[in-house]
């Protein structure tokens, strides 16, 4: 075959050029790989609890005001406490709903109250049907968790007479607190098919009562042993040295609720650090929502924004 002049030409500079890019090649084989980049450490998303703005003492606040707070403040959620809504007609959950979605938020969780811990079956059935009810509530909020509570004795009537003893109540004479794992295990049992089929999470809180103790609230969420149950982990909820009680419940925790106290407690005052808090549940995996509840009596104007920039440096920072 002969070649035309430009393609002899187009082939000889192409040998030329062959032993520069092998050299070039080699070079670049040679030289050391650029350090990989360390991996990101999660980015912490931070709710808001509208308990925050409301402590069941005065005139309810309005939950579509927390949610503008929230956004303007740089939340990523915010946690609605059932007892705070306004009403449960159609128009008004829609609105929340809207109003959340408009402002870029998420719904994390709806905070509501039973009582499983009552030797009355009618009692329990009350507040398991209360319980199946807010699952679905929830479901039509978008909210894909929902706070329980165990219950408790009621021996100490007051809930401030509650908190002077640590939650800690002697059961109705005749019964024991084997009776109330019994009834409380066997009560969100039932409530645990309903929420699975609207794939809405039971949280179960380390709230004043039966969970009062870690291992009580460890005890009860085994014996479930549920993928749709899991502990909501209240920082603020200890009877005993915080640390340990989070260190025994972050693995299983699905969502936390992190306390501060501006202006001293409603109840009491706790001096939490939140960088030891971070630490505890990085180090158990903990990937969820970390929601603000401020239980404190300065004014919510002031020490919700505090408590955020609290929130943001010990999990971001």
């Amino acid at each position: 075959m002969r070649l035309t002049r430009r393609e002899a030409l187009g082939l000889a500079g192409a040998a030329a050029l062959a032993p520069l890019a092998t050299l070039d090649a080699r070079a670049q084989s040679a030289s050391p790989a650029p350090p990989a980049s360390p991996v990101a450490r999660p980015r912490t998303r931070l709710a808001v609890s509208t308990y925050s703005y409301w402590h069941f003492k005065t005139e309810k606040y309005p939950i579509e005001r927390v949610i503008d707070q929230a956004a303007a403040l740089g939340f990523d959620g915010v946690e609605i406490l059932h007892r705070q809504m306004a009403d449960e007609s159609v128009p008004y959950v829609m609105g929340l709903k809207r109003q959340a979605f408009r402002n870029g938020l998420d719904l994390v969780m709806l905070s509501i109250h039973q009582d499983f811990v009552d030797p009355d079956p009618a009692a329990r059935k009350k507040d398991v049907d209360h319980t199946i009810h807010c699952i679905q509530l929830a479901s039509d909020l978008g909210i894909s968790c929902i706070r329980l509570n165990s219950g408790r004795w009621n021996t100490i009537a007051s809930f401030d007479d509650l908190m002077k003893v640590k939650g800690d109540e002697p059961p109705i004479p005749g019964y024991t607190d084997e009776d109330a794992f019994k009834w409380c295990i066997e009560s969100i049992e039932a409530c645990l098919p309903v929420a699975e089929k609207a794939g809405v999470m039971l949280a179960l809180e380390n709230h004043w009562g039966l969970t009062t103790r870690p291992q009580n609230l460890l005890r009860i969420v085994n014996a479930i042993h549920s993928p749709w149950l899991g502990i909501n982990l209240d920082t603020g909820n200890f009877a005993m040295d915080p640390y340990a009680g989070l260190e025994m419940l972050a693995p299983q925790a699905v969502i936390v609720q992190a306390k501060t106290y501006y202006g001293g407690g409603e109840w009491y005052t706790l001096d939490l650090d939140y960088k030891r808090i971070a630490a505890i549940l990085r180090n158990a995996g903990f990937k969820g929502y970390v929601s603000l509840e401020m239980e404190g009596k300065e004014s919510p104007e002031t020490a919700v924004p505090k408590s955020l920039e609290v929130l943001r440096t010990a999990f971001r920072g």
